[in-house]
Parts: C-alpha cells; structure tokens; sequence
C-alpha cells in the first residue's frame, strides 16, 4: 500500500525561492511521468524524512497529494548539498502500480559463514543494490541473500540468488554478487639455532696450519 506524502503546489521557480524554501525546510520537488505535464510542488522535510523511513527507503511507493488530486509515484532522483548532504531538489515519477518498473534493490547478507571465519576470510558483497524488473505494487524492499554454506573458494552470483514471484533481475546473471576475501595470512618462518662450534654465515673459517698473521703480514714467532 502507497505510503501518503503531502505536498504544497503554486510554489515560484528560480534559485532565490528555492533558497528561501529550504530556510523553512521546504524542498523545491517536481512530479512527471506518464503524459502529464510536469507540476512544480514543496514537500516538508520532515514528512518526507518520515514517508521514506520504512524499510523500503528511498524505494517506498508513494502517494502524492497535489492539489485535489492523488499521484502514485517514486522518487526518482535527489539532489544534495556538496557540504551538508541535505536534500535540495526532488524528483518525483509518477507510475501505474500495475506496470513493470526498474528499481535498484538494497542488498544484504544473512547468516554466518562459518568455515569462511574459520580460515580467517571474510565474506564480501560485491554490490550494494540489484536492480529489478517488477510490478510497482510487488518490488521488494530489499534482497536477502543466505551466506551460511559459503566457503573460502565460493561465491555467489545473480543468476543463483532466488527472487520472489514477479520479480526479475536486469544484469547478467553472471554478475558476482558476493565472494570471499582473505584477510589473514600465516607465515611460517623456521628459526635454525647454529650448533655449538659451527661457524656463522659471512665469517671466515680459519685454515688448520696456516701461519698466524697480523695486519695481513706473519706475526713474528
């Protein structure tokens, strides 16, 4: 079910109103798609802090009430401060929750990788999100993927991760999704006590019977 966002239609363009809508912590928006002509709308930022607080984050379904009228929609793309990482600008994209869509997918792992610990490894995601191809009303709000049976040769990739009914991965189903790194390697290094009378390495042997000398010359008898 769509989650309710309202929103403020009539706003002015231009940066000088966009500046003055964030001091109130409203956010320039826009809404597309489908046919319709593009509608200029604020959303508050904290009741879209509070729309997009579910699992499904950023993915969340929307239903947009502009004016007199409802809009299911998406967010399409955020614009941030460079410096403050605040949202400046939304786009959002209106959808038929019937039709297929593509989202990307957060990904995570499941499970303990035992044998994976026990060998000093360390199981890594290649990737942070999938994208799918799904119907707006059956997208997931994120990808489990069980890491449990891994070992320190294995890895997982797209084509071997199940997905829910409806839902189809875009990539290659080649594309390696998780693998193992190592993380710890054991050197042994063999330490050889010199035997009692043996000569160290770089010292010269003296010769049985050869003359004593000083400074490279006899020493005198």
């Amino acid at each position: 079910m769509p989650t309710i966002l309202n929103t403020h239609v009539g706003r002015e363009t231009g940066s000088a109103e966009s500046r003055r809508l964030l001091t109130q912590d409203h956010i320039p928006a826009v809404i597309y798609g489908h046919g319709m002509k593009p509608v200029s709308i604020t959303v508050e930022r904290r009741e879209l802090r509070a729309a997009l607080s579910g699992p499904a984050g950023t993915n969340t379904i929307l239903e947009l009430q502009v004016g007199n009228k409802k809009y299911p929609a998406v967010v399409k793309e955020m614009q941030r401060d460079p410096a403050r990482r605040r949202v400046r600008h939304i786009d959002f994209m209106q959808i038929d929750l019937s039709e297929e869509i593509v989202m990307a997918i957060p990904v995570h792992l499941t499970g303990t990788a035992k044998a994976v610990l026990a060998e000093g490894g360390l199981v890594d995601p290649t990737v942070d999100r999938i994208e799918v191809r799904a119907a707006a009303d059956n997208i997931p709000n994120e990808i489990l993927i069980d890491v449990t049976n891994m070992g320190m040769e294995d890895i997982i990739r797209l084509g071997d991760i199940k997905l829910p009914p409806g839902v189809t991965a875009v990539a290659d189903p080649d594309l390696v999704v998780v693998t193992v790194l190592v993380t710890k390697i054991e050197v042994e290094v063999a330490v050889v006590a010199p035997v009692e009378g043996e000569v160290l390495a770089g010292a010269a042997a003296p010769v049985v019977g050869a003359p004593a000398t000083v400074d490279g010359k006899p020493a005198a008898s």
